[in-house]
């Protein structure tokens, strides 16, 4: 999958039910610009107010997740959350003019449907990684149920439950990436248990429910008196329980449905997290208390994450550019070319590693009892690798070079010594226009930032004898 942020190519709506309200209600999803995340729009209440899919606004789990901010609410929002994720959006606007998406059948394929037919647009800016790299854990001691997170190259949910009855056991479904949501997860529906229903059509629930956007498996008797409240609820001249312990005729996806719409909703309960997650999840017995507990858990980490501001750099894998393929983008030579390879390289950034040793001649000098990477040269190495950003895109980029026009908010935070790799990160902070290239630079060494710039420079072509 591409790294940079995608959003929606335009807006497309869906009307439906409420599962739960029972209202009629039309959600449509809309392009949003890089790093809005998902944001629902309630456009039947005054002045439109929003509320972000963020986990620090779930107040309720019970028959689905909720959200409030400042007394507006979004109930059962996970299966939507989920079609997002499957279909590798990361910015949406979701305008709805009642409290709940429509429930469909149940399951998150026709917002994947509509997802697909909007079409999906690719943006400018890269996207951000929740990168797991300790195992995390999360367990209920009141269920047993328990949620793991692994470290892991990409985005990997295996859920396992168990309800404990003959109509409806031990169940597992496996998803290996996030790509293969729409084949295998997008369509399996919601469910519930028979004792379960009754009790959610006591309590005034379910208003908007029916045989044919919910399982339900009977796992009681099925007497004259529930049988007469179902036919009330879901409209039905009948209602009997078929041979596989289904109430009425409703077909299975797959034999394992439960346990793939379980696995549906921890992708759109973790979605709340606010980022792309990289990592395995091993869900036991989950549930969206559990699930949204755990979210929180990793929204924790990823604020200590983006606290440090560091991004996870492989140095072990071959570099794009060795100094050979830098030489022939960059007029720089020795003793002045100051970065030693490029890791990786986009449109929009690059990442390039300086190697600081002691065979430095400035070291000389600066200073000899404290040797220390002179800032000067430390903004140098950014603006070098700035140019191989820019550089790399001109065709013929040996007739071109970078010229520095400003510096701003230089800051350096850390020595840099002999022994130290120094990496930069540099990105575009807006189009490249009429030669003027504004970057914005960091440095890292370790798990810190060493120095950070704004950077302006122009493009040139060079002049011929």
């Amino acid at each position: 999958m591409s790294d940079l942020q995608k959003t929606l190519k335009e807006e497309v709506s869906l009307s439906g039910i409420g599962l739960h309200t029972g209202k009629e209600v039309t959600l449509t999803i809309k392009p949003a610009k890089e790093n809005t995340g998902y944001v629902f729009v309630r456009t039947d209440l005054e002045g439109h107010p929003q509320v972000e899919a963020d986990v620090n606004y779930v107040t309720t789990t019970e028959r689905g997740t909720t959200l409030e901010k400042l007394g507006v609410r979004i109930h059962t929002c996970e299966h939507l959350l989920a079609a997002l994720v499957g279909c590798d959006i990361d910015n949406a606007i979701l305008e709805m003019n009642s409290a709940e998406p429509p429930i469909m059948d149940g399951s998150s394929k026709y917002f994947v449907e509509a997802i697909e037919k909007a079409g999906i647009a690719e943006q400018t800016l890269p996207r951000e990684y929740l990168v797991v790299k300790d195992v995390l854990s999360y367990v209920d001691p009141h269920t047993g149920s328990e949620i793991t997170i692994i470290p892991s190259d990409t985005y990997e949910v295996t859920t396992m439950v168990d309800f404990g009855t003959k109509v409806l056991g031990t169940q597992n479904a496996t998803l290996k990436d996030i790509s293969e949501f729409k084949d295998e997860i997008a369509s399996a529906r919601t469910f519930s248990f028979l004792h379960e229903l009754e009790m959610l059509i006591d309590a005034g629930l379910i208003k908007g429910g029916d045989i044919s956007n919910a399982i339900v498996y009977v796992d009681k008797e099925l007497t004259p008196e529930t049988v007469e409240k179902l036919k009330k609820v879901f409209g039905k001249e009948d209602v009997s329980i078929r041979p596989n312990g289904i109430l009425d005729n409703l077909t299975l996806n797959y034999p394992n449905e439960a346990a793939r719409h379980k696995l549906l909703d921890v992708i759109g309960d973790l979605a709340l997290v606010g980022v792309k997650i990289k990592g395995k999840v091993i869900a036991i017995k989950p549930g969206h208390f559990v699930n949204t507990q755990f979210a929180k858990k990793l929204s924790r980490q990823w604020k200590l994450q983006k606290k440090k501001n560091v991004p996870d750099f492989d140095l072990t894998k071959p570099p794009l550019y060795d100094i050979n393929g830098i030489m022939k983008l960059l007029p720089h030579r020795p003793p002045f070319l100051l970065i030693d390879k490029i890791l990786e390289l986009s449109d929009t950034h690059v990442v390039g590693v300086k190697n600081v040793t002691m065979n430095e001649p400035f070291f000389v000098g600066h200073f000899p009892k404290e040797p220390v990477l002179p800032g000067v040269l430390q903004i140098e190495s950014m603006a070098q690798a700035g140019g191989i950003l820019v550089l790399a895109n001109v065709p013929d980029p040996e007739n071109y070079s970078t010229y520095f026009v400003k510096m701003d908010n230089v800051k350096f935070k850390k020595k840099v010594v002999p022994g130290d790799t120094l990496i930069f990160k540099i990105e575009l902070m807006e189009p490249i226009r009429r030669g003027i290239v504004h970057m914005q630079g960091y440095g890292y060494v370790g798990d810190s930032v060493v120095v950070e710039a704004e950077l302006m420079a122009q493009v040139a072509k060079n002049k011929t004898e």
